[in-house]
């Protein structure tokens, strides 16, 4: 009987460790994201927001556990606008970030939102998001989160806002600290801190340009 025991235990005291690994940040790697090339030399947006960063350095790094991939690459997306005016959903996470036409899907005006379906729950460690990069501009609202119910009533973790006044109202989480930030090839690393969520939502509400709400690509680094 005692051997059985032992055994058990030392299968146990791997997972244990491996699991200490992954929370330990000291630990993490950088993913290695992709960038595209960039199209423009950046300029100040038309408008102003009150929760801009201005500090014109772009994050280039998303450090996470070994293991980690970018889960979102041909997965469904689906949306609040189920026929975009330009481009197609499927284009949202086909791998493809330039930032030219034809690479880019343009939704509706007003508060529109995507979402990712990572098709299981999945251990999230970052997101991220290209909404449109041709051209200097800021999307406004911006909210990501995650959840296992693909209607986003119930399990909701909300992972990014940058809706400072909380003018999604219902459609948002309330007030956010989070930053706006000026569009370039760099695109926007949302931190997730190991969440768990089979369903990635990101809303926006318009840009500072237009009223229009665009995604060239999403990608959503975890492990299954």
């Amino acid at each position: 009987m005692k051997k059985p025991l032992i055994a058990a235990s030392a299968l146990i005291i791997p997972i244990l460790v491996a699991t200490a690994q992954d929370t330990d940040k000291s630990k993490w790697k950088d993913v290695g994201i992709e960038f595209p090339k960039p199209m423009f030399v950046g300029t100040p947006v038309a408008a102003k927001l009150p929760n801009l960063d201005k500090s014109k350095k772009p994050r280039l790094v998303l450090k996470a556990p070994a293991g980690v991939e970018n889960l979102a690459l041909d997965m469904e997306v689906t949306s609040s606008d189920p026929e975009p005016i330009i481009g197609d959903l499927e284009m949202i996470c086909d791998g493809d970030k330039d930032g030219a036409d034809g690479s880019y899907t343009e939704l509706g005006p007003g508060v529109q939102w995507v979402q990712v379906d990572l098709e299981e729950e999945a251990t999230i460690y970052g997101i991220v998001v290209w909404h449109f990069h041709k051209n200097a501009r800021a999307y406004i609202d911006v909210v990501a989160q995650i959840s296992n119910d693909p209607e986003f009533k119930t399990g909701v973790t909300t992972v990014f806002n940058n809706d400072h006044d909380a003018s999604l109202k219902g459609d948002g989480p309330g007030a956010g600290k989070d930053l706006a930030w000026v569009e370039t090839n760099h695109g926007r690393i949302l931190d997730v801190d190991a969440k768990k969520g089979q369903y990635v939502r990101l809303l926006s509400n318009g840009n500072t340009a237009n009223e229009m709400n665009h995604y060239v690509e999403i990608e959503v680094y975890g492990t299954r």
